[in-house]
């Protein structure tokens, strides 16, 4: 995230260009913006949105002074917008969990793509789609994550806060359990022996599910050194098999490392095949 700094516009000065695109995703974090309600206004007011199919039919093809992306990569024509929008771009971040680490619809990168397509479609042949789902940095480089799904409304205010007074955003590099005991959540683990990714799960959400007494789901993704694998071992050393303790971190995130290996490597999925290494991922076109 600390590579975001974007100088603030004068008193008169033209304001940031902003857009605000999607790929492979189902707006939520295109709404987690428009959740800001009252604060909106002021957010029209330090940038130019020139780009946000969810709240406006304005269309703009660039160029963009700050470009904000939702959703994974999954099909051949959205593996090459996303080059010509990096182009467009001086900052692009990604937002949301399809973004930055695939997306619930990862986890097709396990199964039978052509077995899906035709299941679900009439005429399979029609349907162009690649046979993975892939996050934003998979195919360009990317300037920062916005993690979550959807979004935290908290590290959201805080990029556009840092990007209006041109310093660094303040996001914490914390697990959920940090934010669990912030809050006076009790600890389902030690309560109730409910499993939970919260040791291992960047933090963002507040501690949400915790809170309610479920184990954390990990759409926040796997924050930086993750321990993913004690945590595995945790929860076999519980008596659960390996498949149901591959599923566990077969969620929001599933292709973010070092769940994806974990996955893999449990069969978490139907199509996982356990001690298999995780499937290789596209190159990356880093021109823009």
């Amino acid at each position: 995230m600390d590579t975001v700094v974007a100088t603030p516009a004068a008193p008169g000065a033209t304001r940031p260009r902003v857009g605000v695109v999607k790929f492979a995703s189902c707006d939520g974090c295109q709404l987690s913006i428009l959740d800001l309600e009252s604060e909106l206004l002021e957010v029209v007011a330090h940038f130019d949105i020139v780009e946000f199919p969810e709240a406006s039919s304005n269309r703009s093809d660039g160029p963009y002074d700050v470009l904000l992306v939702e959703g994974s990569v999954s099909t051949p024509e959205q593996a090459e917008q996303i080059v010509e929008l990096r182009r467009q771009a001086k900052l692009l971040v990604t937002i949301g969990a399809c973004a930055t680490a695939g997306g619930i619809q990862a986890l097709r990168n396990w199964a039978d793509h052509d077995a899906f397509r035709a299941a679900v479609y009439a005429h399979p042949e029609a349907v162009e789609s690649l046979a993975t789902a892939t996050p934003i940095a998979d195919h360009v480089t990317v300037d920062a994550e916005l993690r979550g799904c959807p979004i935290g409304i908290g590290q959201l205010r805080e990029v556009l806060t840092a990007l209006i007074l041109g310093r660094r955003p303040e996001i914490r590099d914390e697990a959920v359990c940090a934010e669990c005991k912030r809050r006076g959540a009790v600890c389902v683990m030690v309560a109730t022996g409910t499993p939970c990714l919260g040791p291992v799960t960047q933090g963002g959400c507040g501690a949400l599910c915790p809170r309610w007494g479920r184990g954390c789901y990990g759409c926040f993704g796997p924050r930086e050194a993750a321990n993913a694998a004690s945590l595995s071992g945790t929860f076999l050393a519980a008596g659960r098999d390996e498949p149901e303790v591959g599923r566990l971190f077969a969620g929001f995130t599933a292709w973010a490392e070092p769940f994806r290996s974990l996955v893999t490597e449990l069969g978490g999925t139907r199509g996982a095949r356990p001690g298999a290494p995780p499937t290789a991922t596209g190159g990356r076109d880093d021109q823009h």
